[in-house]
């Protein structure tokens, strides 16, 4: 284990390891659900005309990403996961084009900051530096929106090969429950691995999707909940609409609209006994990234990391958030969508 990881798992392991691939311990209890998406025409989407207002969204029609709105990640942490990337905060790594964000992910090998900014204040050497092979870019809206409850969409297509790990996920704006996972953690959309062989996938190649969510205590405490399924259309080379409808003890996961998982209160647990639907009960701020490598790549698929293919692209047509609205009857038929 290299040094820096070796003062990550003595120092600083109760922190978030990645998205959707946890730090793992023998008290953490782990739920992975293998769902199949409904057929055509057979599954919910719960309606939007009533009852939701758009609050917030971004259709990236401008010339520049819009700094109002996101702040691009800088460091070669590699997410605790021996993550291949570092995160840079450049134009050949985050554009806007054709009204679209895209993530590009470089096979180019680059030196940073081998912590985080919000770690550096808690790790022995603040100015460790690291060097990774690939290149790629983490948008965050921290510190400028966040939301408690509603329905967040995201309309992306993302690359294939073996190591490819794209997320569209959130975090808390405030560890109000302590430190990861305490404070909690919703993958909207992973996805690991597209396109590469696969014996179990429908038509032979890699197509699941997951949506997760991470809870309990404080590293080593910590817990997840997953739901995976197989979703062939992600390989058409169209974009695909992926979300989550929240509402209080209540989250579902969304693929083009239509509901594949519903966890509610009981599917996760806090420490905090005060507070039932603890912790996603408070603000959480949207991350959009491409990583390269890590855990949950390597450890599927055909193994390791493929330096095939690249450039490597996310594309983003539009995110978009809505709320209930503030009328007492909007919000009971929000909710009723949710338990239909």
């Amino acid at each position: 284990m290299p040094a820096i990881n070796r003062i990550l798992a003595a120092v600083l392991a109760f922190f978030l390891a990645a998205c959707g691939n946890s730090l793992t311990s023998d008290k953490q209890t782990e739920v992975i659900d293998q769902v199949s998406l409904p057929a055509p025409g057979e599954g919910r989407m719960p309606a939007l005309e009533s009852g939701w207002d758009l609050v917030w969204s971004d259709e990236f029609d401008g010339a520049l990403i819009d700094t109002g709105k996101w702040s691009l990640v800088a460091d070669c942490w590699g997410g605790g996961n021996e993550e291949r990337q570092c995160y840079v905060d450049r134009s050949d790594n985050a554009s806007l084009e054709d009204g679209k964000l895209v993530i590009t992910a470089l096979r180019q090998e680059h030196t940073g900051a081998a912590w985080p900014d919000h770690m550096r204040g808690s790790v022995p050497d603040a100015d460790a530096q690291a060097t990774k092979p690939f290149t790629s870019a983490k948008l965050v809206t921290k510190g400028k929106a966040s939301w408690r409850y509603g329905r967040i969409e995201v309309s992306a297509r993302f690359p294939q090969g073996q190591g490819t790990w794209p997320a569209i996920w959130m975090l808390p704006q405030d560890d109000a429950y302590g430190g990861w996972a305490a404070s909690g953690e919703i993958d909207i959309l992973e996805t690991v691995n597209l396109g590469v062989d696969c014996d179990e996938c429908p038509g032979g190649r890699e197509n699941t999707i997951l949506g997760t969510l991470h809870f309990g205590g404080e590293w080593p405490d910590n817990a997840f909940n997953s739901t995976e399924t197989h979703a062939p259309a992600v390989l058409d080379g169209q974009f695909h609409t992926y979300g989550i409808i929240w509402a209080p003890g209540v989250i579902e996961w969304t693929f083009d609209g239509v509901v594949f998982a519903r966890k509610q209160a009981g599917d996760w647990w806090s420490g905090n006994a005060q507070h039932a639907k603890a912790p996603f009960d408070q603000p959480f701020y949207l991350i959009l990234n491409l990583a390269i490598g890590g855990g949950l790549p390597e450890g599927r698929g055909l193994g390791g990391v493929s330096e095939a293919g690249f450039p490597k692209r996310m594309e983003v047509d539009w995110v978009r958030v809505w709320e209930c609205n503030p009328d007492l009857a909007a919000k009971r038929h929000c909710a009723s969508k949710q338990g239909e």
